[in-house]
């Protein structure tokens, strides 16, 4: 077994998905999870198939993403794995659907963080052993770090 480190291109640490599924069925699932659940948003979604074709599969709203996240999916090449890059969402708004779709097995981070994957390669294929997701802690926050952490939730409107 070797070891990889993949980082995921992700230009204007925009939120992304990243997860594990069972079926080709995935793509149109997730895709239908997604638009019913935020009308309107926009995001890419590539799955890598781990049988038959291995093909990249994918779907989305908006060209870009679609784009970032089919070379983020070639770029992992690991057995039905699935990345969802969104835009004018948060993953809050669709993980518990997402975790409802009936393939999807695992998700392994929903972040905007700088993130990289840990990939195991054998002779049968690839996979997600884990991941490395934003930067190590520098310390505890303070009184004025609380209150600018409940400013900030306030702000996006998470928090009344």
């Amino acid at each position: 077994m070797e070891l990889e480190v993949i980082k995921i291109n992700n230009p204007g640490e925009l939120n992304l998905i990243l997860g594990h599924s069972h079926f080709i069925k995935t793509v149109e699932d997730v895709h239908e999870a997604l638009i019913n659940t935020v009308p309107n948003i926009k995001f890419g979604l590539a799955f890598c198939e781990a049988s038959q074709k291995c093909l990249i599969r994918w779907s989305g709203t908006d060209e870009a993403l679609i784009k970032l996240a089919r070379e983020n999916a070639m770029n992992l090449s690991a057995g039905h794995t699935f990345i969802i890059f969104l835009k004018d969402a948060f993953p809050i708004n669709v993980l518990p659907i997402i975790k409802q779709v009936p393939e999807v097995c695992r998700i392994y981070c929903a972040t905007a963080n700088p993130l990289e994957v840990i990939i195991a390669k054998t002779d049968l294929g690839r996979g997600i052993m884990g991941v490395i997701d934003g930067l190590p802690s520098k310390g505890i926050e303070a009184e004025a770090d609380i209150a600018e952490r409940k400013d900030f939730l306030r702000k996006i409107g998470y928090k009344f």
